[in-house]
């Protein structure tokens, strides 16, 4: 991290789905950039299909981070 932001993650292979954004950026990245920020942190997105899945939205919810609709 740098001065608050992150490089870009580039998936090396196969699609992009909603497991896979909760494995490879919301639990490496979001979480530890939430906690870096502290309890100002708002997430935002891009509403991509695979960003707004039931598993992204209970993984948020459960790591208490909050999105910007």
């Amino acid at each position: 991290m740098l001065n608050g932001r992150t490089e870009h993650y580039i998936f090396n292979r196969g699609s992009v789905i909603g497991d896979r954004y909760c494995e490879e950026v919301l639990l490496p990245y979001v979480r530890l950039f939430r906690d870096d920020i502290g309890p100002d942190f708002i997430f935002i997105d891009d509403n991509a299909r695979p960003h707004r899945i039931l598993a992204v939205e209970e993984l948020l919810e459960g790591e208490d981070i909050t999105r910007m609709d």
